[in-house]
């Protein structure tokens, strides 16, 4: 599967009108710490890949802004996920595998053992929505501020219209995808 994802710096109060107004079902709202690795065989930087284990909790939108970015790592869902090379130049759409983990501890044992090493962690609260046949997530991203992303899920075959519904979804909540963001949280706060 292909993610198709397109995101831009924006202020989540007027987004949130819009998303009222187009009438986008809420879905969820969560803590996500991320914690990215370094690969000892390649310079996932230089080959623009990921390798992360995400920690997920729920969280109502109170509760969250209450506590910050600190939650609980013993909590909620353990993923790992594997993103691969960016594939064109208008997206963030990417090769993406990604499974649960039952034990967390285990999965940081394994990575450890084939001396992946962690590089940097991003911890964020996420609000989603769905619209369109899309996901809208209004990010608040811990030193890095306010994101909105429009994502979906396709096979190889549909990344164009896909890309192309993720902008016609954009442009109805008011913004622009020429202030689209290509790189990653991650980078954004190791440019930081």
């Amino acid at each position: 599967m292909y993610e198709v994802e397109l995101k831009v710096r924006a202020g989540h109060d007027a987004v949130r009108r819009r998303l009222d107004e187009q009438d986008a079902e809420p879905v969820d709202a969560v803590g996500q710490t991320d914690v990215y690795y370094d690969a000892p065989h390649r310079d996932f930087a230089a080959t623009d890949e990921a390798l992360r284990i995400r920690q997920e909790v729920s969280l109502d939108e109170a509760e969250g802004r209450e506590a910050g970015f600190d939650w609980s790592l013993d909590e909620g869902t353990t993923m790992v996920t594997y993103k691969g090379p960016l594939v064109d130049d208008s997206s963030k759409t990417r090769e993406e595998f990604e499974t649960a983990v039952a034990d967390r501890g285990a999965m940081e044992g394994i990575l450890d053992g084939l001396g992946f090493e962690p590089a940097a962690t991003v911890r964020k609260r996420r609000r989603r929505f769905a619209l369109s046949g899309y996901t809208v997530t209004l990010d608040e991203v811990d030193g890095l501020g306010e994101f909105v992303e429009v994502e979906t899920e396709v096979e190889a075959d549909d990344i164009e219209a896909a890309r192309e519904g993720a902008f016609g979804v954009l442009d109805a909540l008011g913004l622009d995808a020429a202030d689209g963001i290509r790189t990653s949280y991650l980078g954004l706060l190791l440019d930081a």
